[in-house]
């Protein structure tokens, strides 16, 4: 059995990013703001407080054509 999907797909250009939870809704209805790196052989992380994925733009996880 698949895990479900994330519920939002960013993608990003740089391995290190930013989430507060913010974005439809205001910041200070968000999480804390946390910080975290990209994994180079997977290409992506996931928020452990809002389940968004980051993907990185060319790398392993981008479904994009090349």
């Amino acid at each position: 059995m698949q895990p479900p999907p994330p519920p939002e797909v960013i993608k990003v250009t740089t391995d290190r990013i930013a989430c507060d939870g913010s974005g439809e809704v205001s910041a200070d209805l968000g999480h804390p703001r946390i910080y975290m790196r990209i994994d180079a052989e997977t290409g992506f992380v996931e928020c452990g407080y809002c389940d968004r994925r980051f993907v990185l733009e060319g790398g392993p996880a981008d479904g994009a054509p090349k």
